[in-house]
């Protein structure tokens, strides 16, 4: 019999995967807790992996996918979930990743999010960004603020985004969502259009360049709440990413705007649990969470971003912490091993110090870290 797409998406969700990569010479292969695995040992042929990801696709997805060699689309089943696609050519066959995107959006205190978020979700303007690596939870975290606002406030939400993951129902808010290559040819395009359409919250899925950084700082300042993902590990790395991406004789004046618009930087990571209890999610989230005072706003301003480290290791009152005294606190509580530690930091004498000799233990303070599915 032959498998359908929808058979292996219904298999993953039940095994609990995250992600699911089909490869012409292979099984397919479900990420689960992290870890890849085999599914079966028959590989799928070339003509197989072809009708299997085809089978997602409209005319005009294959269409793009035949001109470019790469495609980013969504695939939804009724009842079950909907999947961020990747389609790409490797060794001259066609080959997928598809990432299990729960339809259920995310609620914010189910995620355990530190109260800190919630504060910055209630800023009436500035920029306010989610990094870390593919994988690491960032939609998630931005659809719990999102639909948190949608929730409380009645506000005009837009979302541009690449593709859609959530689907928000008007509640409060008025929400419009936006995608590229359906919606808008560009983020900057839908940025710049965004200003004119009256919003009060702006979304960016991925700020990638320097036009839509521009215009999501530009936006920032001009009275907007802006949220924005990039892929980086830490909040000094964050600020780094933005400046470099001008060039030199601009970059003074984008410290000075960062200054006045950076709100909080939110950068995670998703770790492997030690023992995760059966049918437990078994990766648990580390945040690093830089809020911008007046003193980092300084350090922004002059270009001392090596010293915005120490700024939120003495920040503990207003809610910041440093990604390594979390690892540290996760390891004391018993939740990670002190390997799993290690491999996520760029510090790791300063989490050996953190733990010092102190033994694992049930002990450590609550709302350090989130428990949050990697979508």
């Amino acid at each position: 019999m032959e498998m359908m797409i929808e058979d292996l998406m219904e298999q993953m969700i039940e095994m609990g995967g995250s992600d699911m990569h089909l490869s012409a010479g292979l099984p397919p292969y479900f990420r689960i807790s992290g870890k890849l695995t085999p599914i079966g040992e028959e590989p799928l042929s070339g003509d197989q992996c072809q009708r299997l990801i085809f089978s997602m696709l409209n005319n005009s997805q294959r269409k793009t996918l035949e001109q470019n060699w790469e495609l980013d689309c969504s695939y939804g089943v009724k009842g079950l979930a909907r999947f961020r696609v990747n389609v790409y050519k490797e060794r001259g066959t066609y080959a997928a990743c598809l990432r299990a995107l729960s339809s259920k959006i995310p609620n914010f205190d189910k995620l355990g999010l530190p109260d800190v978020v919630r504060e910055m979700a209630d800023k009436p303007r500035g920029l306010i960004l989610v990094t870390g690596p593919t994988g690491s939870g960032k939609t998630t975290t931005l659809a719990a603020i999102i639909d948190l606002i949608n929730r409380t406030r009645a506000e005009h939400i837009l979302t541009i985004e690449d593709p859609i993951e959530f689907v928000y129902e008007p509640i409060k808010s008025l929400v419009h969502q936006r995608q590229l290559n359906e919606d808008t040819k560009s983020f900057a395009n839908a940025l710049r259009a965004a200003l004119r359409e009256d919003p009060d919250i702006v979304l960016i899925g991925e700020m990638r360049d320097l036009e839509t950084i521009s215009l999501a700082i530009s936006a920032a300042e001009t009275g907007h709440l802006v949220f924005g993902t990039l892929h980086t590990s830490s909040a000094a790395q964050t600020v780094d990413r933005i400046i470099d991406v001008f060039p030199a004789d601009r970059q003074t004046q984008i410290r000075v705007q960062l200054s006045n618009s950076l709100v909080a930087v939110f950068s995670q990571t998703l770790i492997s649990k030690k023992n995760p209890k059966p049918g437990e999610f078994g990766r648990v989230m580390a945040q690093e969470i830089m809020i911008v005072t007046p003193a980092i706003s300084n350090l922004i301003r002059e270009g001392k971003t090596a010293q915005i480290y120490s700024a939120i290791q003495t920040g503990g009152k207003l809610g910041m912490q440093t990604l390594e005294k979390v690892l540290a606190d996760l390891y004391k509580q018993g939740t990670i091993s002190f390997e799993a530690a290690i491999a996520k930091t760029s510090k790791p004498d300063e989490v050996q110090r953190l733990i010092g000799s102190a033994p694992p233990s049930a002990a450590g303070k609550p709302g350090v870290a989130a428990t949050v599915k990697a979508h």
